[in-house]
């Protein structure tokens, strides 16, 4: 890696800390939403270095969909127990048991954007008043809108044109009752810059991320993962690919793409030089041109 690069990522990193730093001191009850994904555990790696040598001093949360990959589970409680995280499971299967949330039926069903329901219910039971994601401004036109310190009001929900003003790296976190912020620290980041950074720091990454033979089908052009979720439809059928997921959540609406990359020094090669975007792979976000602003609006990550 030449000097230029370290310097580049040495720079987001204490941007990055300096958010969470400011999220601490603003705020009352934080808390680190989780995916598995790689930007959320870029995020607890920083959060681990932001406070060492004392303990990550908020949770961790992660909206469990139930339809989650299970290398993703197993991940995720192998982290939180090697180093000593507070982990709360907000479950989208119980909130749709409770009725607050109507499952989706048919091929396309997906539990993505009941996890709004769940988040926000989540967020209210437990009093959180800020709630730390890694969203970057380059994954989607409508995360581009996003300030570092997001502001939600007492519905969750998020206005684009009502965001307060950022200068000199100054962040107004003042809420009402009832309101909460989202914090992005990873907001000027870049997808390549998650991966060298992971690979600068050594950051431990699920194996979804590299090159594996999976069994699969495509749907509207997209490579999605045989699971217990997803029903074919007539003209479907499986294949076998080797393939690696650039993003993860829900197995119903994440999808794949055909990859060759096993190692880090692969996969940052290849993202360099590719020329779909990192959610160009979600069914989720296929579904509307503004899919991810309307989610959004409602109270998503």
């Amino acid at each position: 890696m030449s000097d230029s690069t370290s310097e580049h990522l040495d720079w987001l990193e204490s941007e990055a800390i300096h958010v969470m730093r400011e999220t601490v001191a603003q705020f009352d009850n934080p808390v680190l939403m989780f995916s598995g994904g790689k930007d959320s555990l870029t995020m607890i790696h920083l959060a681990r270095k932001a406070f060492y040598p004392a303990k990550v001093p908020f949770p961790i949360l992660h909206v469990d969909t139930g339809h989650n990959f299970p290398e993703t589970i197993e991940f995720r409680d192998t982290l939180m127990e090697k180093h000593g995280l507070d982990l709360i499971v907000g479950s989208v299967e119980e909130t749709i048991e409770s009725g607050r949330a109507k499952e989706e039926q048919g091929p396309d069903a997906s539990r993505n954007k009941l996890q709004i329901v769940t988040l926000l219910d989540t967020i209210e039971e437990y009093g959180f008043d800020a709630a730390l994601g890694g969203a970057r401004r380059d994954e989607e036109k409508a995360r581009a809108k996003e300030r570092f310190f997001s502001h939600r009001d007492r519905f969750g929900n998020w206005d684009p044109k009502n965001q307060r003003p950022e200068l000199w790296n100054l962040y107004n976190g003042r809420s009402r009752q009832g309101e909460h912020f989202r914090a992005f620290p990873l907001s000027n980041w870049t997808e390549l810059d998650v991966w060298q950074y992971i690979r600068q720091e050594g950051v431990e990454i699920p194996s979804l991320y590299l090159a594996h033979e999976r069994t699969m089908f495509e749907r509207d052009g997209v490579l999605l993962p045989k699971s217990p979720y997803n029903d074919l439809r007539e003209d479907e059928h499986y294949v076998e690919k080797t393939v690696r997921f650039r993003t993860i959540g829900d197995m119903t609406c994440t999808g794949a793409v055909e990859s060759t990359a096993t190692t880090l020094d692969e996969v940052i090669a290849e993202v360099a030089t590719t020329q779909q975007a990192e959610r160009g792979a979600r069914a989720d976000d296929q579904r509307a041109e503004a899919a991810m602003e309307e989610r959004k609006r409602e109270g998503y990550f």
